[in-house]
This record gives C-alpha cells, structure tokens and sequence, in this order.
C-alpha cells in the first residue's frame, strides 16, 4: 500500500484518493464514519478524470509489475527480519529509502516507456511529454537501453530518436 501510495503521489493524483482501513463486521459505525471521512476528503480534491491521467496511470501500472519492485516487496521481511547469507539485516529505515528511490526509478522509467508508445522520440520530446527532466530522461534511457526495452531508431538531423522494443 506504501508504494501505491507513493505511486498515485508521483503521477499527481494523490496518495490520499487511495486508503486502506481495517474495520469488522461488527463495527459498522467506524465503518461509515470512514467512508463519510473519504467522501469528504475526495470531495475536496474534486473528480477525477481518468482520461486525463491515462498517460500516469499507465506508468504507475508499469511500474507496479516492475520485476525490480516486485522482488523488492517479496523480500521486505526476507531482509529487514532474517539474517542474508552474510548473517546480516537490513536495517527498517535503510530499506524503507531504498524502495522508495526504486519505486521513483521505476515510476521514471514506466513512464518514459509510455511515451515511446507514440513512436520514436527524441530525449528532449520525452521530457516534455513525460514531465521528467532531460538529464534525468537520459540517464534513464540508458539503463532501459541495457535492460532491452529501448533501442536507438535512428537521428533526426543529429538529434537520436529512441524506439520502445515490444517486451
């Protein structure tokens, strides 16, 4: 729920459109004063457009079936309470950082990845497309190149138009 949490933030949406709460049967009073509470809250925000957000939302998907953060939330308990094969733990707070620097990149990359769904695009039209800074659409291009999902199509003048390769 963190890193939906953390996603929905990311796209723009807001972490607070998505909640989680644990009610019984039995408390069907708690229950309707969270719901009464939610419609409040989104009453406040205003609607919702999926429409709008199809481009972010797309990406928050993408990077929800990230191998990098599905492994990551496999192994939370895996790390933070038993022992690696060096005897070792991860500290709570150290992995808390980590997955979200991951969930980020991950986002970033997801995202990038949906723009070239359109075509070949330049870095710069990725950026703007994507809302992502150009030195970060670089860096991350690359690390996408070497993971097989993108590949240099060709320039446009010199300017080097990526391609999105089918997965």
């Amino acid at each position: 729920m963190h890193v939906v949490s953390q996603l929905l933030e990311l796209a723009g949406i807001g972490r607070d459109r998505m909640q989680l709460r644990w009610v019984s049967a039995a408390e069907g009073q708690l229950f309707a004063d969270f719901v009464k509470e939610l419609s409040s809250l989104i009453g406040e925000k205003g609607g919702f457009d999926p429409n709008e957000y199809q481009l972010k939302l797309a990406a928050v998907e993408g990077a929800l079936n990230s191998p990098r953060l599905r492994w990551l939330l496999g192994m939370d308990r895996q790390l933070t309470e038993r022992e690696n094969v060096y005897h070792q733990k991860v500290d709570d707070k150290l992995y808390k950082e980590l997955l979200e620097r991951a969930t980020e990149e991950e986002y970033q990359k997801s995202l990038i990845l949906e723009v070239l769904r359109d075509g070949p695009q330049s870095v710069r039209e990725i950026a703007e497309k994507s809302g992502l800074q150009i030195y970060a659409v670089s860096q991350l291009l690359s690390e996408i190149e070497k993971a097989g999902l993108v590949d240099l199509h060709g320039y446009e003048g010199t300017t080097p138009k990526f391609i999105r390769l089918a997965a």
